[in-house]
């Protein structure tokens, strides 16, 4: 086969990307009701092949069933049936019996795409698909099971380790109103290694996004939750090498408030001192969480060493804050910060992480 040329190889990339994000375009197209009710999935419904795929939590969870996934298994419960697929496979089990799928479950990017009108119909669920205005209503005959009620539960550490979590955000059991609430917490007890941590919401890999520091952490969504129960999970290694495994949940709501952050200083790459001030403008009466401080670890963006600085501000009734920050600095070292913002009634989320460089 000969060897494409440079320019061959341009259009064909070109030709890619372009299918792509016709892919893209059309899926945020797609809107799925169930039982009357606008559904809001994220990631957004894709339409691959004739059918339409969702998130496979998105929608499990949404028409009352629990979701087990791992190594390319999809196991799910609800309305007394269960479910089996397999990544990349046609064949798939509803309460033991063998059926065939028009078109196998993937993977895009983090998410896994189950095919609706399967997955609806193997719960028991009536799905009609409007194809000309590009609408999925979904029928459970009766209500949709309802996500589980919060429940404050008791957070033991493991043995080993006395490191718990304090000061949590949305707080444990509690119901906020944001789609896109900041999740936070601290570390009481002790600290921990930031560079052990992994954070994880209903399952979900959050780590890379997540602010790490030893005596906490703090994490912004950058798209919509499901409006049911969450459950955050921070494992890790405290100081002395001893195990960390701590969980909480809370409920989000529907509350579409967007927050921001603007005319945030330092800029980006600016040199700085051991002593600087980040100032900066956000919904008024904002709290402002701020962290600052040296990568402990190449690759780890926001695993923030000792001698970094953790404060919380609140911003005045036109927005806008200041807050000194004095950190361990070396010449010439890189330093990230981290700015957090939390709309006070809703919760709603915003954050920036920019780079900064010792002088």
């Amino acid at each position: 086969m000969p060897l494409l040329s440079s320019t061959a190889k341009t259009a064909a990339l070109a030709g890619t990307l372009a299918l792509a994000l016709g892919a893209a375009a059309s899926a945020a197209d797609v809107s799925v009701s169930v039982n009357g009710n606008p559904v809001a999935i994220s990631p957004p419904p894709i339409s691959r092949a004739g059918r339409v795929f969702v998130p496979l939590r998105g929608i499990f969870e949404r028409l009352g069933a629990s979701v087990v996934y791992a190594n390319g298994i999809i196991n799910a419960t609800g309305n007394n049936r269960t479910i089996a697929l397999k990544i990349g496979s046609n064949q798939a089990q509803v309460s033991g019996v063998s059926q065939t799928l028009d078109v196998a479950p993937f993977i895009i990017g983090a998410s896994t795409y189950v095919p609706l009108r399967f997955v609806s119909q193997a719960l028991g669920a009536n799905v009609n698909y409007d194809g000309a205005n590009r609408i999925v209503a979904i029928s459970t005959n009766g209500a949709v099971a309802a996500a589980p009620a919060p429940v404050a539960t008791a957070m033991a550490p493991l043995a080993g380790s006395g490191v718990r979590l304090a000061a949590e955000q949305p707080a444990n059991g509690a119901f906020v109103e944001s789609k896109r609430p900041t999740i936070e917490a601290r570390f009481k007890n002790g600290t921990v290694d930031p560079n052990t941590l992994h954070v994880s919401i209903d399952s979900l890999d959050v780590t890379a996004s997540t602010s790490r520091a030893p005596d906490g952490i703090v994490y912004s969504p950058p798209s919509d939750l499901l409006v049911q129960r969450h459950t955050v999970r921070v494992t890790g290694k405290d100081a002395a090498g001893a195990p960390v495994d701590q969980s909480w949940s809370f409920t989000s709501g529907t509350a579409a408030m967007t927050n921001v952050i603007d005319r945030l200083a330092p800029p980006a790459d600016a040199q700085v001192g051991s002593s600087f001030t980040v100032s900066g403008h956000t919904l008024p009466n904002a709290r402002v969480h701020i962290v600052a401080g040296a990568v402990a670890q190449v690759g780890g963006i926001f695993a923030f060493g000792t001698g970094n600085y953790t404060g919380d501000t609140t911003a005045d009734a036109a927005g806008n804050f200041s807050q000194d920050v004095s950190i361990n600095t070396v010449s010439g070292g890189q330093i990230n910060l981290v700015v957090t913002s939390t709309e006070p009634q809703t919760k709603a989320s915003a954050r920036i992480a920019r780079r900064l460089l010792s002088k």
